[in-house]
This record gives C-alpha cells, structure tokens and sequence, in this order.
C-alpha cells in the first residue's frame, strides 16, 4: 500500500525496538540499488554512507536514551534544489553541475537533520523546477508507479520526491511548490503533498524559482507525516493534528476555471469524493471564485514565475544557456520581455487580489476541487511533441497555481481507486490556515478514498 508505513508507525516501531535506523537505511538503499527499480532516475546523488552514519548515530543515540526526536533515524529525500554541506546543488541542471559544493545546510534541511531525519538522498526533479510534468532530458524522468510498463509522468517540478516516497527508498520527501511542485507529484502519484503558506518556512539555500511564489513543503504517505515533516520545517513543535468532524464542515467548490477540461475519471473521482463527504454531514456550497478568472491575465506576460527567474538566471544563461532544457529556458526568458512597470503591475493587481478572495472564501473552511485536471500522460506521448507537453503542463498546473497566486496553502489528497488513474483531491484555504486545512485533512483522508 502506498499509505503504509507512517512516520507514526515507522517511530514506534523504532521505539520498541522492532527496527532500527540502520535497518530503515538499509532498506531504503537496497530499493535504490536495485537494478529493475527506479532509483537511477528517482536521485541525481545518494549519500549512502553518509546515510548509514548517521543511522549508526542515531540509533546509538536512541540506546542511550537521547534521540533528538521520536522520528530519528527515519530515511527521507531532499529535492536537488536543496543545499546540502558539502553537496553541490545543481536544482536538476547540467548547467549547475560543477558549482561549488554548498558550504552549510539550507535552513529547511538543517531542521530535518536537527530532529534526526536520516538525508538519504538528493532526489531529481524538472530542471530548476519550471514544469508540473516531471520530464528531465539531463537525469532521465522516474516512471509513476501507476502502469509503470506503460511509462506515466510522475508529475513536477519534485518527480523523484514523490517516487522516493511511493518506492519505499525514502519514508517523506522534501519538496518545493511554486505552481503546485508538492501537490501535482503527489496526485499523480496517490499519496499526500502539502503546500504551505510561503511565509512560515525560510526560503534560504533553496534555488529560487519565484521569489514571490515559491514555498518549502512534504510529500509523504499521509495526512500525519505532512503535519510531522511541516512542523520540523516551520521550526514548531510536532503536535499530532486533531481530525474535524465531517459534520458540519463548511466547503466550497469553485466552478470558475478548476473544472474547465477536466478528463472524465477525475470529474468522476472528485464528484464521488463529494457525494461521500456530503453523505457524511459536510455541507457544500458551489461558488463563482472570479479572481481565479483573472490569473491567466495576471501571467499573460511569463508572470512573477518567468520574470523573477530570469532576474536569477541571466548571467547564466549567458554562459550556459545551450546546457538548459530547452523548454525551460524559453519559459525563463519570457521574463527578459517583462519590464518594471509589468512587474509593479503584477504586485499591485495580487495584493488587490488576495484581498478580494480572502473575504470571498471567509465563511468558508475551506475550497474544495481537483488537485489535477487530467490524469498523468504518458512520457512517450511528451517527449517529442511540444504542443502535446505545453497542453498537458498547463492543464497539469493550472489548478494548483491558482493557491500559490493569491497566497494560500493546500494539501492534495488521494482519492481514487486502487488500481485506477491516479486523481488527487485538493483542500484550500487563505494563507495562514494550515493547521486548520490539516484539521479538514485528517478528518476526511479516510473516508474520500474507497
């Protein structure tokens, strides 16, 4: 089962003594070593014996009674977009390849280390994070685990994150969401990913992709791992997330532009998934959210995304330019064409736009509609056929970057069948109601999936 083990189960049975973090380690990197599996595609770098040290570590640490946290010693990936001392971060790029290794850890992963998380690896991802597909021409795309002799995206920008996860070569992931990178791999992939509000976890030792958009978050097996891994990377204290009654929850349903060409078995999962929920005692409330509307104007010209990575990678480019993915590097210099005045427009016409939406979602717990339009496509169908990879990336995008434009967070849940198309169900709020989109989360993770 992909839910199956939690970090939850995963510390009780270290407690008790049942495994070890030098077993989990083991564990992990035999699934990665394997040659049938997808592990060469799933990492850009593994760290093993700096993974099995720090298992022996804990657990001589855990002998002794002073385990820096319950979860010590449990393996989990850290996205190529992460610095890690001693590491070099190339953020899936050829182009980074021989940078400087990073002289100290990010913030976001000095926490994981802080609480004990085991770094087993530096895991692939869309080159700089400029797509939800998960295709990388450099490092090779790790195959969804759904009809994997098929070859299905794994979804992006944080593919191998994701895959880390569903494969058992890591127990949680560490991911970035600027337009949907924790959510869209999630989906695809039937497990659980957290966006964030962006404020709440420091940005530092990241690659940026947008200033203004991008968020730290985990992807991981459940509900309770998302709130154990987001509270280590908030730098707060791991308090189990009490689950809401479905009774009484108050969700809208935007009609506006999240249910426009939707495939068939994602307007069917979600509509189930609804009539569960209403059948359990929510009440839902279909709403016209017009500020969704406007998004597509507000990215007309490349948008935040496009002129706040060009101001990054300019001088780059100008070196390295013919080492980029091509179908990054032209979303990128979309942002060459923006000019000042674009940009102030782009910052006044949010804000008046976040206002507007916070009052319209007020009465609220939270918005409630498909994490993905479509099902994941296959990586064959994308490779060659740019039209076909620009259709399936906007629609794989479009939903999720509608939360990170007017600074909100979100959590995608899985709610298909076993062995159907993988379909995610996304849970949304204004900036600032994590805990409570945690709350909603917990209480309906179970009952929204057959």
């Amino acid at each position: 089962m992909l839910n199956s083990p939690t970090l939850e189960s995963l510390a009780a049975d270290l407690e008790s003594g049942r495994t070890s973090a030098r077993a989990l380690v083991d564990e992990c990197l035999a699934k990665i070593e394997d040659k049938n599996g997808e592990g060469a595609r799933v990492f850009i770098h593994v760290d093993a014996e700096g993974a099995k040290a720090a298992a022996d570590a804990m657990d001589k640490l855990r002998k002794a009674n002073a385990a820096p946290s319950r979860y010590a010693g449990i393996p989990i990936s850290i996205k190529d977009l992460f610095d890690i001392k001693g590491q070099v971060t190339r953020a899936g790029s050829i182009a980074l390849r021989d940078a400087q290794p990073a002289t100290e850890d990010a913030p976001v992963v000095a926490r994981l280390r802080r609480a004990g998380f085991v770094l087993i690896g530096r895991s692939n991802m869309v080159e700089f994070a400029y797509s939800g597909l998960g295709l990388n021409p450099h490092y090779g795309t790790p195959k969804n685990p759904w009809r994997r002799d098929v070859g299905h995206v794994p979804g992006g920008s944080s593919s191998g994150a994701a895959i880390s996860v569903t494969d058992g070569m890591a127990h949680g992931a560490l991911g970035t969401d600027t337009g949907g990178s924790c959510r869209i791999p999630a989906a695809y992939s039937g497990i659980v990913g957290f966006k964030p509000t962006a404020r709440r976890i420091p940005l530092d030792g990241g690659v940026p992709l947008s200033f203004t958009l991008d968020s730290y978050g985990p992807i991981a097996r459940s509900v309770g791992c998302c709130v154990t891994l987001d509270a280590v990377h908030a730098d707060q204290p791991i308090a189990p997330v009490v689950a809401r009654p479905i009774k009484g929850m108050r969700l809208a349903v935007p009609t506006t532009v999240a249910f426009d060409d939707l495939d068939d078995a994602v307007a069917q999962a979600f509509e189930h998934a609804l009539s569960k929920l209403s059948a359990k005692g929510a009440v839902i409330e279909r709403i016209a959210v017009p500020e969704f509307a406007e998004v597509a104007t507000l990215n007309s010209k490349g948008g935040f995304s496009s002129a706040e990575a060009w101001a990054w990678h300019r001088a780059l480019i100008a070196k390295r330019g013919n080492e980029y993915d091509p179908r990054v590097l032209v979303r990128i210099r979309r942002g060459e064409t923006q000019s000042a005045a674009d940009y102030v427009d782009l910052l006044r016409d949010r804000r008046a736009m976040i206002s507007r939406f916070d009052a319209r979602i007020a009465p609220y717990d939270a918005l409630v509609m498909p994490t993905i339009a479509i099902t994941p496509p296959r990586i064959a169908d994308l490779v060659d056929d740019d039209a076909a990879y620009a259709k399936a990336n906007v629609l794989s995008l479009r939903n999720c970057t509608l939360i990170n434009t007017i600074d909100g967070c979100a959590i995608s849940l899985p709610i298909h069948r076993e062995g159907d198309a993988p379909v995610g169900l996304m849970l949304a709020a204004s900036g600032g109601s994590d805990r409570r989109i945690f709350e909603l989360a917990a209480g309906m993770e179970n009952v929204v999936r057959d």
